[in-house]
């Protein structure tokens, strides 16, 4: 539930959200990075008086932590994409056709800068689904299992999700990741259509699809993943 409770750091401003849980021991505040949320878990028996006063408490920890967070990116001309993690500027002439093209380093796009963004997010997602899509079947052949479908969203919490019923289902954000990073994440999810866990055959498993370590990925997820939110955020 939201409270009354506001922060404020560099262009980021957030209402304290209060979330009350059964299994909370302690108190728990958490800023999210891609969002900007400031969030208390708190133990059933806690008053929401008490948890004001300890938010307020930390104030000075939550709103550093809301200065960190990276401004949204505004997809617009002149601004850089991180395409499989390769900075790309985007060159927009309104006398160039509307469909984007790629040069290196570069995207080229025309048509009406009001409908710019929302154009070229269309088409991140449409490359994202087209490349996931195949590296997951190249995968799902290498480990002789089937994959019933593949599809892209925006998720906050999770890079890839994959179901029992054999759907495997990524963040389109994956597609500003470096390449190795998305073909690892792709490993790992195709690897859960032999084993639903994370044991030992799990892991031995995405090793052996992706054919080297898959922990540098996880590493650099862990470290700018966050940034990636950046675009295309509202």
């Amino acid at each position: 539930m939201s409270s009354d409770l506001a922060f404020s750091g560099g262009t980021t401003t957030a209402i304290l959200t209060i979330s009350s849980s059964p299994r909370a021991k302690v108190m728990r505040l958490r800023v999210d990075p891609r969002t900007g949320q400031v969030i208390l878990t708190v133990p059933r028996r806690v008053s929401r008086r008490h948890a004001l006063d300890w938010a307020a408490g930390h104030r000075a920890w939550i709103e550093q932590a809301l200065a960190e967070i990276p401004p949204r990116a505004a997809l617009q001309p002149g601004a850089s994409v991180p395409l499989h993690g390769t900075p790309h500027a985007i060159d927009w002439d309104s006398s160039r056709p509307r469909k984007l093209s790629l040069e290196p380093g570069r995207i080229r796009i025309g048509g009406p800068l009001e409908t710019l963004e929302a154009r070229i997010m269309r088409w991140l997602r449409r490359e994202a689904q087209a490349l996931l899509e195949q590296e997951t079947q190249h995968f799902a052949a290498k480990a002789g299992v089937s994959v019933t479908r593949v599809g892209v969203g925006d998720p906050l919490s999770r890079w890839g999700s994959c179901s029992s019923r054999g759907s495997i289902r990524y963040s389109w954000r994956l597609i500003l990741a470096p390449d190795w990073v998305r073909r690892a994440t792709v490993a790992h999810e195709v690897a859960h259509r032999v084993h639903l866990n994370h044991g030992r055959e799990f892991h031995a498993l995405v090793e052996d699809l992706l054919g080297g370590d898959p922990k540098p990925a996880r590493l650099w997820l862990r470290r700018h993943g966050a940034s990636l939110h950046r675009f295309g955020r509202a």
